[in-house]
């Protein structure tokens, strides 16, 4: 007889991208997959790691679809429409491999607790336990080498943050658009994108 079964479905798959603009056409305008979360990050770790923004979208079912886009990072062989091997490859980093993961959700503490048990006591132990903006994770990798997220949720992302993930991708929309993306220049855009919504949303004196 099998173990309680405590997963509740995905949390979020995550990809990188080379073109942002067009994952939200596809994604937000196509298919109607509203976005719902952004994280902005000026490198990560203790690699040379480029800044990235690292955006979702609702798929339903509480369940998000995420995307990576680094920085001034070239299109090389190997990315998001090559052989998911290409990480053997020299001229592939290793951050780009490692934005590849499966994320799936648990209910509380004590299920992600229970989940990094039975890891720690397998061939494959917990390689890392982090709290992110909204969420704590638990991270490894399975006997294919792909890296398995287990995450609980912190707290409720709010409707305001919501609101922000979306001025975040306008923004963002606007920058790649030009002849040098940067983390810089998206929070800068995003700055102005909200003095002028503001500006635009303010009632006239009478």
């Amino acid at each position: 007889m099998s173990e309680t079964h405590l997963v509740k479905g995905v949390d979020h798959v995550a990809f990188p991208t080379f073109d942002p603009a067009g994952t939200v056409r596809f994604y937000r305008d196509t298919l109607g997959f509203p976005v719902v979360h952004s994280i902005c990050a000026a490198g990560w770790g203790p690699e040379q790691h480029p800044d990235f923004i690292h955006f979702f979208f609702d798929i339903g079912n509480n369940d998000r679809l995420a995307f990576f886009y680094y920085f001034g990072l070239d299109q090389f062989d190997g990315g998001p429409q090559g052989d998911v091997y290409a990480k053997f490859a020299e001229d592939v980093p290793l951050f780009f491999i490692r934005s590849r993961h499966l994320a799936i959700h648990v209910d509380s503490e004590e299920h992600l607790l229970e989940y990094r048990r039975r890891l720690d006591a397998s061939e494959w132990p917990v390689e890392m336990q982090i709290q992110h903006e909204t969420i704590e994770s638990i991270y490894t990798h399975d006997p294919n080498g792909y890296m398995v997220e287990i995450t609980r949720a912190l707290r409720p992302v709010t409707p305001q943050e919501d609101l922000d993930a979306n001025l975040t991708i306008d923004a963002l929309l606007d920058v790649v658009s030009g002849p040098a993306p940067s983390l810089d220049a998206l929070l800068v855009r995003k700055a102005e994108l909200i003095v002028e919504r503001s500006s635009a949303a303010e009632v006239p004196a009478r």
